[in-house]
């Protein structure tokens, strides 16, 4: 297996989709996002670990109701469980990757835009990307 080794800071801040899979193994999932000004991600529950890094920006994590300012350097990680949302309360793009464990989403995939992403009703199918 070759796995991912590319540099992530650069990939994220030149990102400029809502949402890029870069990479799926069976147990993990590397994820490109970007939110414009105002933009968010949408309060969702997941039943599964998520980890985010910002890159580039600043905004606003909401977790179980408990709002939190965020920038270029944070860390945040959502248990399994736990409602959630990403705000971008600047007004330049919000760019961060996230780690899904295990993957949520169908290797690959790509959304422009956060429109894109809600009508589309892809999920992890099961096949990782080597």
């Amino acid at each position: 297996m070759m796995g991912f080794i590319q540099n992530i800071e650069d990939l994220t801040v030149g990102n400029e989709k809502f949402r890029q899979v870069l990479y799926t193994a069976k147990h993990s999932q590397l994820v490109l996002m970007s939110l414009r000004a105002g933009e968010e991600i949408g309060e969702e529950i997941h039943t599964l670990d998520q980890f985010f890094r910002v890159e580039q920006g600043m905004g606003e994590v909401v977790l179980d109701g408990r709002r939190t300012p965020i920038k270029a350097g944070f860390a945040v990680i959502v248990p399994a469980g736990a409602k959630h949302n990403i705000i971008n309360t600047g007004r330049e793009p919000l760019k961060l990757y996230t780690v899904y464990s295990p993957p949520n989403h169908r290797d690959g995939v790509v959304h422009q835009t956060r429109a894109d992403a809600e009508a589309d009703s892809e999920h992890f199918d099961g096949k990782t990307t080597e």
